[in-house]
């Protein structure tokens, strides 16, 4: 039997954007099967005795700037966002179940009939005991997005890395599908990631975990085996400390 790898980081935070759970294909915005894959990506690096807290945005249902582009208020717009990744994590939460795992959905927003509420306490109790969590909802407030509300997550539960799982294999000097010559970042320091104002998270986001020491990686997540290759320190991607 082969010797499983073992994981560099003990505690990580996984963000996900919402359209990896969709397929543009079949026109879905949620694929089960596609969420299923995920899980069973999830449940790889939890067998290793890893961590996990997964903060979820909302894109393939609901974006609340996309909104506030179309005429809406922003808060309302914000708010409509923020409900987006509660359904994607419920439908995470179900899929997750479905592999074995323990899970729990918190949101920044209380709904007690379908999730927790966020409270940092019950969360840290959640992870000792092996769950993995989902955070939806954002941070609770408008104007901030989910990059931000990662950070803050990662900030708060002590996590080693904060893991954002994109359509592309790093950080560029510019959008790779728009310019193919651009060239792709190995490693950032936190402060030209913020100068450069490098559009793959917002600048809230890496002032928090600059401050809070919580290195970044940005990676491919539709790459086969990358989460697990990310997890036991395989130099893929954009590193930012």
């Amino acid at each position: 039997m082969a010797k499983q790898a073992k994981a560099k980081y003990k505690r990580i935070l996984l963000k996900l954007s919402g359209e990896v759970f969709q397929n543009k294909q079949k026109g879905q915005s949620i694929d089960p099967e596609v969420t299923l894959e995920i899980a069973e990506r999830i449940k790889e690096v939890a067998s290793m005795g890893v961590d996990i807290a997964i903060v979820i945005g909302g894109g393939n249902i609901f974006r609340g700037m996309k909104g506030e582009a179309l005429g809406m208020d922003r808060t309302s717009a914000d708010y409509m966002g923020m409900l987006a990744t509660v359904i994607n994590g419920l439908a995470l939460q179900n899929a997750m179940e479905k592999v074995g795992l323990d899970t729990r959905v918190q949101t920044a927003i209380e709904m007690q009939k379908v999730a927790e509420p966020f409270i940092l306490r019950r969360a840290l109790r959640h992870i000792a005991k092996g769950r993995v969590l989902i955070f939806a909802g954002g941070t609770g407030n408008p104007y901030f997005s989910t990059d931000t509300a990662a950070a803050l997550r990662a900030s708060e539960i002590g996590a080693d890395i904060l893991m954002k799982a994109t359509k592309v294999d790093g950080i560029y000097t510019a959008d790779p599908f728009k310019f193919p010559n651009a060239k792709r970042y190995a490693t950032l320091r936190y402060s030209e990631a913020l100068s450069k104002s490098l559009k793959v998270m917002d600048a809230p986001a890496f002032a928090l975990c600059m401050e809070n020491k919580i290195p970044i990686i940005v990676f491919d997540f539709f790459r086969q085996g990358s989460l697990r290759d990310v997890v036991i320190g395989k130099k893929i991607g954009t590193l930012v400390s």
